[in-house]
């Protein structure tokens, strides 16, 4: 996949799908008992992981070219976040849900953090017009405090948090699918 107009709508749709599969997995994961609709749940959760691993991937040889260790980077933010999803949703199945919410706020903060330099990329290279940039920074940002302040006892502080960062990745995920990347987006032969 060397073209940035495939590249940007591959991402946008894979960070659409990241949004189903881990909102709807969740909701019946954290709800069922155990037996098929359980493990239903989990398997799209853990199908979440590959979706937000293969968003780094995926966005590597675009951002290369602009920012080669904030590339590397976004990619291992991206595998962090996954990792620690997966391990979340398969501790659903031996019923230990305090697991999954530890290891989702770990993930999401680590994602927060990691996508700070992920906008500063997008701001500096002009993939994105900057307004959409800022506010990801923003919503990453506001998003990383909520999660730690969850994992320090602040209960609901997350999922308040997570509206700015989750609208900005809805918008910029439509952005990608509908405008693309800026004029200066370039994909490096290598991926």
């Amino acid at each position: 996949m060397s073209n940035p107009r495939t590249i940007a709508r591959t991402v946008g749709a894979l960070m659409l799908a990241a949004f189903f599969l881990y909102g709807t997995g969740s909701a019946i994961a954290t709800t069922a008992s155990p037996g098929g609709l359980l493990t239903a749940g989990v398997v799209l959760m853990v199908l979440n992981s590959v979706a937000v691993i293969a968003i780094g991937a995926v966005m590597l040889p675009v951002l290369r070219p602009h920012a080669p260790g904030i590339a590397a980077s976004y990619l291992a933010t991206r595998i962090f976040e996954g990792g620690f999803l997966a391990v979340g949703a398969v501790a659903l199945l031996a019923g230990m849900g305090g697991t999954n919410f530890l290891a989702y706020n770990i993930a999401m903060a680590g994602l927060g953090v990691g996508s700070l330099l992920f906008c500063l990329a997008l701001y500096r290279s002009r993939l994105v017009p900057r307004f959409l940039a800022v506010w990801g920074f923003i919503g990453y940002a506001l998003f990383a405090g909520g999660c730690f302040l969850e994992l320090a006892g602040v209960v609901g502080a997350g999922l308040v948090s997570t509206v700015p960062g989750g609208l900005f990745e809805l918008f910029f995920a439509i952005w990608l699918i509908v405008r693309g990347f800026g004029t200066t987006a370039a994909v490096t032969a290598r991926a």
